[in-house]
């Protein structure tokens, strides 16, 4: 068990402690911390709170957080597009159809499945089923991800993540013709009230902020580039269908059919640049628009001229 410890400063007076917690404890993700809270794991002055407790000049926090425990999910041989490996992280290119972690109904086949077997060791900080997973992207969208081979590499990977320092570029096809050749998306994304399976822009979400670029047009469709300055749930899918552009194949957020018989969305992370966790040193990776998204661009550049 590892304990942190904290008295409230005047600074903090009146925050709530999980956001308070989020600040002192830059590698948890908020709805981690308040997941300890839930579970009891966090007090203040010797007593259990909330989540919302308001805090009070001098209280005293502390946090138990609980060892990883002892893995369970296995190491299968599974191919993995590996751009760059050390001691402290792994960047691979992550094919469409690869979930990144097991959860329920997904045990096996996973990236994580396959990091288990081609590493020997993996950070433990998000616990059992997402060792060494700093971040991810959708099963469905290609593209790159470092993954931490120790706690030390994923604190500094995930504090540069919550500064939002980390260069993201995505690719996308989406539906109809944009027609702001560039453009910022400032538009908060939570939970659908009416779907929790959804992500939605509604006015109590989280701050997304998503930058565009047009490359090209076509008759029914738009080629872009994005980059990420936030990092929510399905972030790019969702702005995009606030828009009306929903991106191509996203059967969430878009038309539930496309004829080009995708199987998931046109959706690429193509390029991740980062301060190496340990030297410091600024590095940036880009991997290739994946063959089925070249193919139907290929495609609609013909129907342009026909």
């Amino acid at each position: 068990m590892e304990v942190f410890k904290v008295v409230v400063g005047s600074e903090a007076v009146g925050e709530r402690l999980d956001r308070y917690l989020a600040g002192q404890l830059k590698e948890m993700s908020r709805s981690r911390i308040q997941a300890l809270i839930n579970d009891g794991k966090v007090f203040v002055n010797n007593k259990g709170v909330k989540s919302n407790y308001k805090l009070r000049e001098q209280d005293r926090i502390e946090v138990n957080v609980p060892k990883p425990e002892q893995l369970e999910v296995k190491a299968q041989a599974i191919k993995l597009d590996i751009l760059f490996e050390d001691e402290d992280i792994i960047v691979v290119n992550k094919p469409q159809g690869m979930v990144v972690h097991p959860a329920a109904g997904n045990y096996e086949g996973t990236l994580v499945n396959a990091l288990l077997h081609h590493c020997k060791d993996l950070s433990g900080i998000n616990g059992v089923l997402r060792p060494g997973i700093v971040h991810r992207i959708d099963k469905d969208t290609s593209g790159i991800l470092v993954a931490a081979k120790n706690d030390f590499a994923h604190r500094r990977l995930a504090r540069q993540l919550k500064e939002h320092t980390v260069k993201r570029i995505y690719y996308a096809l989406v539906h109809g013709v944009v027609q702001e050749p560039a453009g910022i998306i400032e538009a908060p994304i939570g939970r659908d009230p009416k779907d929790r399976k959804r992500m939605a822009v509604i006015y109590t979400g989280k701050e997304a902020i998503t930058k565009y670029w047009v490359i090209e047009t076509f008759r029914n469709y738009s080629f872009l580039k994005l980059q990420l300055k936030t990092g929510r749930t399905h972030q790019i899918r969702v702005h995009m269908s606030y828009l009306g552009h929903p991106v191509v194949g996203d059967p969430k957020y878009g038309p539930t059919k496309s004829h080009f018989n995708l199987e998931g969305q046109a959706l690429h992370a193509a390029t991740l640049g980062f301060n190496h966790p340990r030297s410091g040193e600024y590095m940036e990776f880009n991997a290739p628009l994946p063959d089925t998204i070249q193919l139907i661009l290929h495609k609609l550049r013909k129907e342009l001229h026909i």
